[in-house]
């Protein structure tokens, strides 16, 4: 099983703050994974329809959407941060 992590309004527009999901196919990208996830009912378009808007974790490190999840335990999924 591989856990999901929503933050700030990805969470919001999708209604929960995580979810365990099967594991994806080996070789599955980050990107590949919000592509299938946009494509669910619900606020998933919505937060994750356009991946430019996003950047990731796994298992609590930054990395680019083209990266493969492998055996990851947990992805995040959260919009740009910006400091102030």
């Amino acid at each position: 099983m591989l856990t999901l992590v929503y933050f700030a309004w990805v969470r919001e527009s999708i209604g929960r703050d995580e979810e365990r999901i099967e594991r994806p196919a080996p070789g599955t990208t980050v990107a590949g994974l919000i592509a299938t996830l946009a494509a669910r009912e619900g606020g998933y378009a919505e937060a994750l329809g356009d991946p430019t808007k996003l950047r990731a974790a796994i298992d609590q490190h930054f990395v680019p959407l083209d990266t493969v999840i492998g055996e990851a335990r947990e992805v995040a999924l959260f919009p740009p941060v910006t400091g102030g």
